[in-house]
């Protein structure tokens, strides 16, 4: 049996309706526009005292973990790694703000990874994954959409922060907007043209675009091939501090924000992708949940924050990624990656703004199928998706959308139409809000 054959069986490829070149395609779309991590990710955990270049092996390594988890194990086209928002609680929360050592941050982490791994091997995560009612499951499609479209305007500038409006318009003229701008304009053509792969060209040619004006650098190999070493963060834990109030609230927060930007996305993602069983379960959930458990488990015990499952998923799902195989993709990616850090950082966040920009437009299409008309499901949905970009984060879209869906449908008379799992979900939500 060819290596092509083993890969066509072991991930069923014709049943998911795709082929091995659609899914390589769909994996180098998902990791370009998430390689932006490898940098972020070490810099922001910088700020809490952390060495640079072992943040960048542990973010990479974990990163692989992860995802290779989810495509052997689970067998969908998800990518995992140390999740932005979650990474700046850690040093801008917990070290910076209370005051606590990174070696506490990273003991949160992991005890928040064991926890995970606790409750997914007793379906408590399942069960609330599969809480979520049909009509906020597309509402937290679309939702995620308008939310990683803004991510990539804001990547470009060409949203700019703006003390009265809070957002404004940047300075288009300038080099970063001006090549997102263009990058958009050349992958909608290629879109427009059905070209195969138009999100990946369009990342590479806008990066080549950056030449000439000066936002793409060339790539740096003058400190060789070895990865930075890990040991000054492998391992470092601190113990006295896990009885007090305050990691009782760190905890919580990990907890919390990682259980609801993982259900997001692994709904968004795979509603957007017609992946949804006939109960509007997600396939494999039990495994995709572990995988984000296992990651986040070894990410604390490499050195770096939770990991979870990446928004930008969405980008290989639009580009034809429909199995395992787009994420193993991904995974040796970041295996390269770890090796051959400069070349792949040398993309500028302007590069993959037109992918996350089109992408929006892709993931809005579950809409149309919500009913507009029941203002008890349409309701709910709209402030799911409207509080997504608006509150930068995919956690508390779904905390809004749950309690309004719960409140409207007791207060309009129709109780009976709540899961007794959305409830118990509607409880923990409410109280995320008061703590």
């Amino acid at each position: 049996m060819s290596g092509r054959d083993f890969l066509e069986n072991y991930f069923d490829l014709k049943a998911h309706g795709t082929n091995v070149k659609t899914e390589v395609i769909a994996g180098f779309t998902t990791f370009m526009t998430m390689a932006y991590i490898l940098v972020v990710n070490p810099l922001i955990l910088k700020d809490a005292g952390m060495d640079f270049g072992a943040v960048f092996t542990a973010t990479t390594i974990s990163a692989i973990i992860g995802t290779l988890v989810m495509a052997v194990w689970a067998k969908l086209p998800f990518a995992l790694a140390p999740g932005m928002g979650l990474n700046a609680f850690f040093a801008y929360g917990v070290v910076l703000g209370m005051g606590y050592s990174w070696q506490m941050a990273l003991t949160a982490v992991f005890l928040e990874g064991i926890i995970f791994l606790i409750l997914t091997a007793f379906n408590i995560r399942e069960a609330i994954v599969n809480s979520v009612p049909l009509s906020l499951k597309k509402a937290v499609s679309c939702g995620i959409g308008l939310f990683i479209a803004f991510i990539g305007l804001q990547n470009a500038g060409i949203v700019a922060a703006n003390p009265a409006t809070l957002v404004t318009v940047g300075t288009l003229t300038d080099p970063k907007p001006l090549l997102a701008l263009i990058g958009i304009l050349v992958t909608g053509v290629l879109l427009v043209k059905n070209v195969r792969g138009a999100l990946l060209i369009g990342i590479v040619a806008t990066t080549l675009i950056g030449f000439p004006l000066g936002v793409t650098s060339m790539p740096d190999f003058s400190n060789g091939l070895t990865p930075p070493d890990i040991s000054p963060i492998l391992f470092q834990f601190q113990w006295d501090q896990v009885f007090t109030t305050d990691m009782a609230i760190i905890l919580f927060t990990f907890l919390f924000v990682d259980m609801f930007d993982t259900v997001g996305t692994l709904v968004g993602v795979s509603t957007k992708a017609n992946m949804l069983n006939e109960k509007g379960e997600v396939p494999n959930c039990k495994q995709a949940l572990f995988a984000d458990a296992v990651a986040t488990t070894a990410g604390a015990c490499l050195g770096t924050s939770t990991v979870t499952t990446f928004v930008e998923s969405a980008t290989g799902v639009s580009a034809g990624g429909r199995s395992g195989l787009t994420a193993l993709v991904v995974a040796g990616l970041f295996l390269v990656a770890l090796f051959l850090s400069p070349l792949f950082l040398m993309v500028p966040g302007a590069a993959t703004t037109p992918a996350l920009v089109l992408v929006g437009l892709f993931m809005m299409s579950p809409i149309k199928d919500i009913d507009l008309d029941d203002f008890s499901e349409s309701i709910p949905a709209f402030l799911t998706l409207l509080f997504m970009p608006m509150t930068y984060s995919i956690a508390e879209g779904i905390i809004i959308g749950m309690l309004s869906y719960i409140i409207l449908k007791l207060l309009s008379g129709n109780y009976r139409q709540v899961s007794v799992a959305s409830y118990i979900v509607g409880a923990l939500c409410l109280a995320k809000i008061v703590m």
